[in-house]
């Protein structure tokens, strides 16, 4: 696998096919693994799982919904404000999620889009030793104070979307070849909780946070590849929030790296346009074991190289990203994307 450079995710193109060919063709000689950009509703991150998932189910009880606009229904937030918000019924301990494997839509997605890839690398599109991505949001950032404001319903909801997470990583791992599967987990909410936006100590504790991905990464096969992506988020703009320094970010990474009780092929840290070294100094401590690191430094390209040789100050060797995702990215910035992460592999020489 290559490793100059890492897509986080998601890309705003209609079809699989054409982020493969626009973004893996260009690309894929950089890459150790291709996502099939997040097409159609998960463009929308864990925002469709609001209305896919929890709105109507059962044992849950929707408390408030995005405005309509012009008498027309809204499904996704305009803001944090706009967000849905759910809690568990009285009377109910624990909330699960039937059709197991099937439920969320990470499987079913992941099978459709891998036989995209699998063709357009046959055709020699994408290279013949790429992987397959799948992003998947970790539990916690998913089942989060913003959608479930009572602390308690936090412990009411978060065993059963595991399990159902659990579900859908046993299907996609029976149905794509092992050494052809490249599983990332995607944690935001993570972030943000262990750097002080938590609303509770527990939820601020890191073992909170790792907890559920030492039980999930179980289920991932040692033959296929497993990296991690730390986010700031991008709802309402990146970054949804601007933290001073690395340090919790590291300590969360190499908490995460642990709990993962296997081996780690990658962590992307997303961070900012800035040439503080206060910023850049915990990377010093950053323990990725024999994981690939991938700044996400690919945006504010002026700065680009300043920001690079701060950081190696602290982090000798490591490959470049974006800092998020494009999904919320209008596609009309895409062909100027492509060529920022050509111009970073030229201005960090790594090709």
């Amino acid at each position: 696998m290559s490793n100059e450079l890492l897509l986080v995710g998601s890309v705003p193109l209609d079809t699989v096919e054409e982020v493969m060919t626009r973004f893996g063709g260009p690309l894929g000689p950089y890459l150790p693994a291709m996502p099939d950009g997040e097409v159609g509703e998960r463009r929308s991150w864990v925002n469709r799982l609001c209305y896919q998932i929890f709105n109507g189910h059962a044992d849950l009880e929707t408390l408030k919904r995005p405005k309509p606009e012009g008498g027309l229904e809204q499904l996704l937030p305009r803001n944090r404000d706009d967000a849905w918000q759910f809690r568990v019924r009285p009377g109910v301990e624990r909330v699960r999620f039937g059709n197991p494997g099937t439920r969320l839509g990470y499987a079913r997605d992941a099978v459709a889009s891998y036989f995209v890839f699998k063709t357009l690398r046959e055709k020699g599109i994408l290279p013949a030793d790429l992987r397959f991505q799948i992003a998947i949001p970790m539990v916690n950032s998913v089942v989060r104070p913003l959608y479930f404001p009572d602390p308690k319903d936090l412990d009411r909801v978060r065993p059963g979307f595991e399990e159902a997470l659990a579900a859908e990583l046993d299907a996609i791992c029976a149905r794509i070849p092992h050494r052809d599967l490249a599983i990332q987990w995607d944690c935001a909410w993570e972030i943000q909780a262990v750097s002080g936006a938590a609303p509770t100590p527990q939820e601020a504790a890191i073992e909170t946070h790792t907890a559920p991905i030492a039980r999930l990464s179980r289920h991932v096969p040692e033959s296929a590849a497993l990296g991690f992506h730390f986010c700031f988020g991008t709802f309402g703009g990146w970054p949804a929030f601007a933290p001073a320094t690395l340090g919790p970010t590291v300590d969360l990474a190499n908490a995460s790296v642990a709990a993962a009780g296997r081996r780690v092929d990658w962590i992307h840290i997303p961070v900012l346009n800035t040439t503080s070294e206060d910023f850049y100094a915990p990377l010093s401590r950053l323990d990725a074991k024999d994981a690939e690191v991938y700044l996400g430094a690919i945006h504010s390209m002026p700065t680009l190289k300043a920001r690079l040789d701060i950081a190696r100050r602290f982090l000798p060797r490591f490959g470049l990203a974006a800092y998020c995702g494009f999904g919320r990215t209008p596609p009309g910035e895409l062909p100027q994307i492509l060529a920022d992460h050509r111009e970073a592999v030229k201005v960090a020489g790594l090709g």
